[in-house]
């Protein structure tokens, strides 16, 4: 079986709360929302996860096809509590309130793909040995949150550097972070510059999203494209979203229309909770709706 990318990550059970204190349960992490967002492209992908006996009906949840799921057998599972400040969900508070069993090299499946993405959800979900082997045989997409993200004793969450990206930034082909995970890791408020900072120490290609845009950067011209979402109902799993889109676009498109079909994918997922459902055809018109400009 040939696939796009190789998807790994927890899938978790999230309480999201909003700012009116109306709280709504859902299966999430970063591999579901990523997974759907490439298979609603019209991208094959296999989703490789890690769920305790009695949680493993979150597998479901999935959008892609059950051929293309592996799910190994774990002790624990993730589960999250998300508290949003604002309607635009920009400013929340994240408790894990259980963390899954780490993922280990031995883990890694042999499988035909052309990517492989470590979809974490916090540190230690991975390790740095993880991302050189992968780096062996594919080309390594990594979201930073699962680098910068530290749990508490308690569950509660900080974010703080990551101490190997000297090291590591070299081995991964797609990098992609927010606005605030790039300033926490180049101290720079201005995203053209944090992004040329991370590429410069060794991301091949850099994504950073926004609420306003999404920004793309080889090291060599800075592009962008405008999210034009009608509603922010659906903003949990924006980053998930855009990155798996955008990567897998890359396959066989340039930076430009790439971006513009993920910032598209994105803007539309997040007019609705939970992961991307619809066709490559519904994000063309969205596209022909939204982006006129674009001449789709």
């Amino acid at each position: 079986m040939k696939y796009a990318s190789i998807i790994m990550g927890h899938i978790s059970l999230d309480y999201n709360t909003d700012h009116l204190d109306n709280e709504m349960k859902v299966v999430g992490g970063a591999v579901t929302f990523s997974s759907a967002s490439a298979y609603a492209l019209g991208h094959r992908v296999a989703a490789v996860t890690k769920l305790a006996p009695a949680d493993m009906d979150r597998a479901e949840s999935l959008t892609i096809p059950k051929e293309d799921i592996f799910c190994l057998p774990a002790c624990s599972s993730t589960v999250m509590r998300n508290k949003y400040f604002t309607a635009d969900k920009e400013r929340r508070k994240c408790t894990c309130e259980s963390v899954g069993t780490p993922f280990t090299v031995e883990d890694i499946p042999l499988l035909d793909a052309r990517i492989f993405h470590f979809a974490g959800l916090i540190y230690g979900d991975f390790n740095n040995e993880m991302i050189k082997k992968a780096a062996e045989r594919y080309d390594v997409a990594v979201d930073v949150q699962t680098l910068l993200r530290h749990r508490n004793a308690d569950g509660s969450m900080y974010f703080e550097d990551w101490a190997d990206k000297p090291e590591m930034l070299p081995h991964i082909k797609y990098l992609k972070t927010d606005a605030a995970e790039a300033e926490i890791m180049t101290g720079q408020t201005d995203r053209r510059e944090a992004a040329r900072l991370l590429h410069g120490w060794g991301a091949k290609e850099v994504l950073i999203t926004h609420n306003t845009e999404v920004l793309a950067y080889d090291g060599g011209e800075f592009y962008t494209c405008p999210i034009r979402a009608r509603n922010l109902s659906g903003r949990t799993g924006r980053g998930d979203t855009t990155f798996a889109a955008y990567y897998c676009e890359r396959l066989t498109k340039d930076i430009p229309t790439s971006l513009l079909w993920a910032t598209a994918t994105v803007s539309k997922k997040m007019e609705a909770p939970g992961p991307l459902k619809c066709s490559r055809a519904d994000i063309e018109e969205y596209i022909r709706e939204m982006y006129p400009e674009y001449g789709i």
